[in-house]
């Protein structure tokens, strides 16, 4: 157990570097590598992906709302838009949990593998905004923000690589719907949690210092370093080439998700 929490603490630091500087979520970094440490504290295949999608969720919780916090003072939240969309989201990251559960692990992991790819194929060639299109209509948009909140909870990440293209294909600014997307995704890591804390209750044979499907010294670690690292990403991204850097951590990805499936 010891061993993995330092590991985390490492890897907490690569997850929050990296996203201070190609502004990528960590869910996509922490999941395949706690697909391959969990097992050191005798987590079970049938539990595994779960355990990895539940405790990135949590991971997220802290820095989604350090984001929000920091965006919200320089007004990058169009609060009307998020009190519209707020219901759909936290129903479906509450969801997550539950549906996940019905799910096997080794079936659940090749969805992971398959969204990793696509994830990556989209930070390479992103959706251009379209100018004057407008938002949907409140149904839309709550349909929307339901199927967005839980594939995200679902897969382990804050959703902002699902919600920031999809705002900026309806025309929002590109600061708002960042904004925007930081605040939602603090809904979905602390909804979807409590959903994985839950559902996780009447599991079995979970690993000590578990609550739910949450391995809390993972989330710990992960916590620790990716705070601390991820003001130092933020500097980088001013100093290096983000753009080529996105593009070859699109590659990285992809290679992961291919790697995910044949190990499924």
């Amino acid at each position: 157990m010891f061993t993995v929490f330092l590991i985390c603490l490492a890897l907490g630091a690569v997850v929050g570097f990296l996203a201070g500087l190609l502004g990528i979520g960590g869910g996509l970094i922490i999941v395949p590598a706690l697909l391959y440490l969990l097992p050191w504290v005798g987590v079970e295949s049938q539990q595994l992906t779960h355990m990895a999608i539940a405790t990135s969720l949590a991971s997220i919780i802290l820095t989604s709302m350090s984001a929000a916090s920091a965006h919200h003072k320089r007004a990058n939240i169009p609060w009307p838009l998020f009190n519209t969309i707020m219901p759909g989201i936290i129903l479906g990251a509450l969801m997550a949990g539950f549906i996940s559960e019905q799910i096997s692990s080794a079936a659940l992991q090749q969805v992971f593998a398959i969204f990793v790819i696509l994830m990556a194929l989209q930070m390479a060639f992103p959706i251009k905004p379209q100018a004057g299109r407008g938002l949907p209509s409140g149904q839309v948009l709550f349909g929307l923000s339901v199927v967005i909140a839980l594939l995200a909870g679902m897969m382990g990440i804050g959703g902002g690589v699902l919600m920031v293209p999809l705002l900026s294909y309806f025309g929002l600014a590109m600061r708002q719907a960042v904004g925007l997307s930081s605040a939602t995704g603090f809904l979905i890591a602390l909804s979807g949690s409590l959903g994985y804390v839950v559902a996780g209750f009447d599991a079995t044979h979970l690993p000590d210092y578990s609550l739910g499907y949450i391995y809390l010294p993972a989330l710990l670690g992960i916590v620790i370093t990716s705070m601390l690292a991820a003001p130092l990403g933020v500097k980088a991204a001013s100093l290096w080439p983000t753009p080529v850097l996105k593009k070859l951590f699109a590659i990285l990805l992809v290679l992961v998700g291919i790697k995910l499936i044949s190990a499924g």
